[in-house]
């Protein structure tokens, strides 16, 4: 025989080995393993002090080694596993971290084969060797069902935890006048201040999965965003900065990131104007036009919002302006309106001199002249105020 086959040999059981495997798998002392195991774990982090009762430590590490010695009996697990199950639940809803999990677990091996070595005889050497692959595969086996229930428990805990968090995000939109006690009951429950300043956004159509993406990116980077549905529009919000701390900063980056995003962006001073802000959030976003760049804020599209609630009233805004203005060749039409247009945006002739690259009278005149044809002085505020509405 080669030395490779020879090592196949001593690396497996053989047909004679069962009866003294058991006696030696009967000779572990369930309470001593127990035991053993006990002084370690509550050593590892995580575990100290323990977020659970000492004595279901005790039970459950029972009966893992329990179920360990029969399936080492076995030769591993061919069925349900209770009690993998049950630490792997119990384990997660009592927070520990699965670092943490899997080092206790860890332990289960450590003890079991220090206790086997040492009841197992000299004689009994190679037997035992031909039997690690089999103490290494159970435990193995142990262990990933339990890490399987306890990421899978997680999971449940995270679902129930959203769905209870978006119930309470919807009653915040679904309550025309919700009490005080009730916003500061929602607002604990989402962990932010009921007063605290909050970033309401607002994506419809094509820019919604834009604005998803980047609520997820500040999710993986430690923030907080709730989202909701308003229709087809979705509604996101979260805390603004307030300058301090690492916090702060990053509450500052998100703001950034939001203005270069094609949103409707408003400010609630506070939960109470949650509702009311995503309503304008709203608006605006369904004024944003394709091509446009950027959050469409209050102070960037109130003339729009203007003039699409006037236009639903069925009030024309500058419809005399606009008639006026047809009876100009094309050519002077143009330059009118590019005059008045650059001095709505800056309110100074010498500014929209500059921009529009001609002499200070050359822009007065053309004030001047639309002022003759439409009847409406640009440099009058309460006037103007028509042609900016119109032309938003």
């Amino acid at each position: 025989m080669t030395a490779d086959h020879d090592r196949q040999l001593r690396d497996r059981p053989l047909p004679g080995d069962e009866m003294r495997w058991h006696e030696l798998l009967d000779a572990l002392d369930i309470d001593e393993l127990t035991e053993r195991f006990m002084t370690r774990v509550v050593k590892v982090s995580g575990y100290d002090p323990a977020p659970i009762p000492v004595s279901e430590l005790r039970r459950t590490g029972r009966s893992s080694f329990r179920t360990l010695i029969e399936g080492l009996r076995a030769g591993g697990f061919d069925g349900p596993v209770t009690v993998s199950t049950e630490v792997g639940v119990s384990r997660a809803r009592a927070g520990i971290p699965l670092e943490a999990l899997m080092t206790a677990i860890r332990h289960d091996f450590n003890v079991l084969w220090e206790v086997l070595t040492r009841v197992a005889s000299q004689d009994d050497a190679e037997l035992v060797i031909r039997h690690t692959g089999i103490v290494l595969s159970t435990v193995d086996e142990y262990v990933s069902r339990v890490q399987q229930a306890y990421t899978a428990e997680l999971a449940r805990m995270r679902a129930e935890e959203s769905s209870v968090r978006q119930g309470y995000i919807a009653g915040l939109f679904q309550d025309l006048d919700p009490s005080e006690e009730r916003l500061v009951t929602i607002a604990s429950a989402l962990g932010i201040d009921p007063t605290a300043t909050l970033l309401v956004v607002a994506a419809r159509g094509e820019d919604i999965s834009a604005l998803r993406v980047l609520v997820s990116d500040v999710e993986r980077s430690g923030g907080e965003v709730f989202t909701h549905h308003l229709g087809d529009v979705l509604i996101a919000f979260t805390a603004a900065a307030d300058g301090s701390g690492s916090a702060g900063t990053r509450a500052t980056s998100i703001e950034q990131r939001i203005a270069e995003e094609r949103v409707g962006l408003v400010t609630a001073p506070g939960i109470a104007h949650l509702r009311r802000s995503a309503l304008t959030a709203r608006d605006l976003a369904e004024v944003l036009r394709s091509g446009e760049g950027g959050a469409m804020t209050w102070r960037r599209g109130w003339a729009r919002l203007a003039t699409r609630a006037l236009g639903e009233a069925g009030s024309s805004v500058i419809s005399d302006v606009d008639e006026a203005l047809a009876g100009c060749g094309t050519a002077e039409r143009e330059r009118l309106v590019e005059a008045v247009r650059a001095y709505l945006h800056s309110g100074s002739i010498g500014a929209s001199a500059a921009e529009l690259f001609c002499h200070r009278n050359t822009v007065a005149n053309r004030l001047r002249r639309f002022a003759e044809l439409t009847g409406l002085d640009p440099t009058i505020p309460a006037e103007a105020a028509r042609l900016v509405v119109g032309w938003a």
